[in-house]
């Protein structure tokens, strides 16, 4: 038994490889076309655009895991379909949950190797893809950043720093605005307990103000002021794909210091929406095995056909996935709710159809 766990998973392994070689080739070659136009036309070097995709293969392989695992699976058995090893070992009296035990373990292990490739490679290759794009290529600077349940924004003549609980309303927590001297001193600092944007200037409540002179800084404490920064809340920019360059357990802790409903049920869709993506790849394994037999059985045409129908299979599975992240997001349903609804339903399924191939 262990030479044959050692022979499927050989074939499985090989064939992993080689379907992710060729999804990583094809999406590389698209991009590639897609954006030199835009590396050549800011005069980019031959080095930054090949680094630039070089730091992108690991999103690709994120991105393309669910299927590849899917795929080799559903070859793999395929293979042993149409050389008619599949029907001499059960001839032998070895049930299909067994031949198909490796391909399910190594499977597991493949998720495992890309949940722990989304906690310490992807945030820092995804960090240097967006730099390289959204810097370099697009001319597009982020002011700020969010960290830790508050954001950071760098200004004209300053640094901001509040919290936001509800980001379609102009007003903030705990809010403070400092300028620095050249020589990296405070001049300035205001703090308040509330800030408000009007529309024409802004007005903060419970507040203090703090100035650098030569006896030292001089504090004046007020209830409210009006002041005229020079930035509004239009011109902050925080990327939208802050949330990408983040680890699994920098998403964990963003759902920990969120402020507002809104902002922990947001934090959580990200948190469980990024490993259940990754998990997914094994309820689309699960229903792909016995799917395989069954075209085979009806149409006798093994992988011609059960490669397009396994792929039709993980869109329609991808889509309904997307639906429900967008719907958790949008605080109609729970965020773990939608994380595992996909996976329990393809999943049950598919256990259901393996055990009665066995039958």
């Amino acid at each position: 038994m262990i030479l044959l766990y050692r022979y499927i998973l050989v074939h499985f392994m090989r064939n992993l490889v080689l379907i992710m070689a060729g999804f990583t080739s094809l999406y590389l070659l698209i991009d590639f076309f897609e954006k030199i136009d835009d590396f050549m036309e800011k005069g980019k070097s031959l080095a930054l655009v090949a680094k630039f995709f070089l730091a992108n293969i690991p999103f690709i392989l994120d991105l393309m895991s669910p299927v590849c695992i899917l795929l080799a699976g559903v070859v793999t058995l395929g293979v042993l379909n149409h050389s008619n090893e599949l029907i001499a070992l059960k001839a032998c009296g070895i049930p299909l949950k067994k031949i198909t035990l490796p391909i399910i373990g190594a499977g597991m292990a493949c998720i495992f190797l890309f949940l722990t490739m989304a906690q310490m490679v992807l945030p820092t290759t995804i960090s240097l893809t967006n730099e390289i794009w959204n810097k370099e290529v697009r001319g597009k600077v982020p002011l700020g950043i969010y960290r830790n349940g508050r954001y950071y924004y760098r200004g004209v003549e300053g640094f901001y720093s509040f919290a936001r609980p509800d980001k379609t309303v102009d007003r903030f927590q705990n809010f403070s605005y400092t300028i620095w001297s050249k020589k990296y001193a405070a001049q300035t600092l205001i703090t308040a307990e509330f800030a408000s944007w009007d529309g024409r200037g802004w007005t903060l409540e419970h507040g203090q103000l703090q100035q650098a002179n030569k006896a030292g800084m001089q504090t004046e404490v007020f209830t409210t002021r009006q002041f005229n920064f020079p930035e509004t809340p239009s011109d902050f920019f925080v990327p939208v794909y802050h949330t990408m360059e983040l680890s699994l357990v920098q998403l964990y802790q963003e759902t920990r210091h969120s402020l507002s409903e809104t902002e922990r049920n947001q934090a959580l869709s990200n948190f469980y929406g990024k490993i259940s993506y990754t998990l997914l790849g094994l309820p689309l394994l699960l229903l792909g095995l016995p799917v395989l037999l069954m075209v085979y059985r009806t149409w006798g045409r093994d992988l011609s056909l059960a490669i397009p129908v396994s792929c039709g299979m993980a869109f329609v599975c991808w889509g309904v996935y997307n639906t429900l992240q967008s719907m958790a997001k949008a605080g109609y349903m729970p965020p773990l709710l939608a994380a595992v609804t996909v996976h329990l339903l393809v999943g049950s399924i598919g256990l259901w159809l393996l055990v009665r191939e066995d039958l």
